[in-house]
């Protein structure tokens, strides 16, 4: 776990950041030239930015992003 201090600014820059990333992935998703082995690398990714973005932003906002993968996980 790491952990680092961050004023008011650079929150809403890193923000910022993320939601544009979980924008562009989101649409890239949609994008039926992408392979579906791609996809499923980029669910992953998104699911990692997003728990990323709940830690910045409110319930309201995270509720936007909620996302189910579509490619879920074989469990052995």
């Amino acid at each position: 776990m790491l952990g680092f201090l961050l004023n008011t600014k650079e929150v809403q820059e890193v923000e910022y950041m993320v939601k544009k990333e979980m924008e562009e992935l989101l649409l890239d998703l949609t994008d039926p030239r992408i392979d579906d082995v791609v996809k499923k690398a980029m669910e992953e990714k998104y699911q990692i930015i997003f728990g990323i973005y709940r830690r910045f932003a409110s319930t309201k906002e995270c509720a936007k992003y909620i996302r189910t993968p579509l490619y879920k996980k074989v469990t052995e």
